[in-house]
């Protein structure tokens, strides 16, 4: 379909620091002109926003969906690793996630998952091994290899992450690191091993020492994970090295806003405009050579236009010279989404969380506002008739992980700072093996919103003795197929409903979601039992 317009803005030229009024000529996708106008125009012109690390599967939507609220707030491409579809479905789902997005006008680009299964400590529905790597690699839509979490494997020379490393290099894709907490001589040696960007700094500290040898700093504000305040003024020092990302976005989040929200925010707070739009727009471009617009005769027409070089309000978006979205709205349809899925697990009994009480000080996992890390505390455990119990009144509660690929005993723990004072919470959406995950004030509650999960093949769901709310998540047992904005309505009532329980923290299911996650430290559980993430084994209760 032909597709010629012009149109009269103040460009913003980031590459050369310069703002000018000028006549964009667009023809076929592509700025065929950029000419020089000697008026100030009414609105500003720049290339559109890139994600530089997101899954997009947490955001409960398929590709085609959430691209239609990400083009909303100016974003036109992804840099998206797909290792939580790959840890139910293998290549099949990496390959869903492909196809899925192929059915609207955005730039999605994946990785090849490198860690799937994440560790050996807990149960996946799948594996991507180095002959599914290379497969995935001979395709054009994978331009990377997704984030290697196992660094204790680069640091100790395993041999299959090595063949995943060589087959990255041999085929010249560049590699994305995931190594929160390390630094000095073992950050050195991951990061000569090839690992080239890193998304989980926690501290200006950690993210400096990383830069000094060579790596590229990800500052990430994702739903859960929000590392902005502690990292933005590193992108006053190392313009070049610093990209903006996600991680993981909900999509009550992402209806919000999305990477324009750290636009705002980082100019807010002094930094210079072209510093900012650099990380915002061109950085990821360059990294991982993706073929995203940069506003320059010759590229494909992907920009946006925008009220003020302040307020940043998104009035247009392109994506190859079509008007994906204008005032707020998308124009992008809704599609339809095929069902895939990997669940099988037979209904649960409350006896199966009853545990026997052999002490009074159990291992309690404390779970941290904005952050994926947890804390490994010792708590004082309630006893009833033997057996131990959620303490309402201190906030130590249950958490169970259920396999959800095959019939198996439930893990049980328990965790602070969830809060619930009646009823239970749970999910399928659970990092990165992606088991039942809840967390409840009592066993027949906990086992009731699990059951309830295993009844539908996936989803969320928060109940107490009266109401129950439940969002099925059908594809996969992580993202539903239906409408993004009805999804996003759904979730927005149930994350409400979970707070109404008494939670305090500000994203309980996303929270939630990572407290099963064993490659980010200190305790966590998987469906085989509680695991210390500093020492990498499994502990006692």
């Amino acid at each position: 379909m032909s597709n010629s317009f012009t149109l009269k803005v103040n460009l913003v030229d980031i590459p050369n620091k310069q703002v000018y009024p000028a006549l964009i000529t667009v023809k076929d996708k592509f700025i065929v002109s950029i000419d020089s106008l000697k008026e100030q125009q009414d609105t500003f012109a720049l290339p559109g926003f890139v994600d530089a690390h997101v899954h997009i599967e947490s955001s409960m939507l398929t590709p085609c969906q959430f691209a239609r609220l990400a083009v909303m707030h100016g974003t036109v491409a992804t840099i998206s690793d797909p290792h939580e579809i790959g840890n139910v479905l293998g290549v099949e789902g990496v390959e869903y996630m492909i196809e899925n997005g192929k059915k609207v006008p955005f730039k999605f680009y994946f990785g090849a998952p490198s860690c799937v299964p994440a560790t050996s400590f807990e149960t996946a529905g799948a594996e991507i091994n180095v002959a599914d790597i290379e497969k995935l690699f001979k395709r054009k839509e994978i331009v990377y290899l997704a984030e290697m979490m196992n660094w204790p494997g680069v640091l100790n020379g395993d041999k299959t992450v090595f063949e995943k490393i060589a087959l990255a290099k041999k085929y010249n894709k560049q590699i994305d690191g995931h190594a929160p907490g390390l630094k000095g001589e073992m950050a050195k040696q991951y990061i000569e091993a090839g690992m080239t960007t890193d998304h989980e700094c926690f501290t200006e500290e950690e993210a400096l020492d990383k830069l000094k040898y060579g790596m590229k700093i990800l500052i990430r504000e994702g739903s859960a994970a929000k590392n902005f305040e502690a990292l933005i003024d590193l992108l006053n020092h190392y313009p070049s090295e610093i990209m903006f990302c996600s991680d993981d976005k909900h999509p009550d989040g992402l209806e919000e806003g999305h990477i324009n929200l750290l636009v705002k925010r980082a100019l807010a707070k002094g930094v210079d405009l072209f510093k900012v739009l650099g990380a915002a727009c061109c950085n990821p471009v360059v990294h991982y050579k993706m073929d995203v617009g940069q506003l320059k005769v010759g590229d494909s027409a992907d920009f946006i236009v925008v009220n003020n070089l302040t307020d940043f309000d998104i009035l247009k978006t392109y994506i190859n010279g079509e008007l994906v979205a204008e005032n707020g709205k998308t124009k992008i349809p809704s599609h339809q989404s095929e069902i895939i899925n990997n669940f099988s697990t037979d209904f649960k009994t409350a006896e199966q969380f009853k545990i026997k009480a052999t002490k009074e000080i159990v291992i309690t996992i404390e779970a941290l506002e904005g952050q994926l890390i947890t804390n490994k505390i010792n708590a004082k455990a309630k006893i009833t008739n033997g057996f131990f119990e959620s303490d309402i009144e201190n906030d130590i509660l249950k958490i169970a992980v259920v396999n959800r690929y095959n019939n198996a005993k439930p893990a049980i723990g328990f965790i602070k700072n969830f809060g619930l004072k009646k009823g239970a919470i749970a999910s399928t959406v659970a990092h990165d093996s992606h088991n039942i995950i809840a967390v409840g004030t009592n066993d027949e509650e906990l086992c009731k919103a699990i059951n309830l999960l295993i009844a539908c093949k996936g989803g969320i769901v928060a109940l107490d003795g009266n109401n129950e709310l439940l969002l099925p998540l059908p594809i996969a047992g992580i993202m539903s197929g239906e409408d993004a904005f009805f999804v996003s309505k759904e979730y927005t009532a149930i994350d409400a409903f979970a707070k109404k329980l008494g939670s305090t923290l500000q994203a309980p299911f996303m929270t939630l979601s990572f407290m099963a996650l064993l490659v980010i430290p200190h305790l966590k559980l998987s469906d085989k039992g509680l695991f210390d993430g500093d020492k990498f084994e499994f502990v006692d209760l």
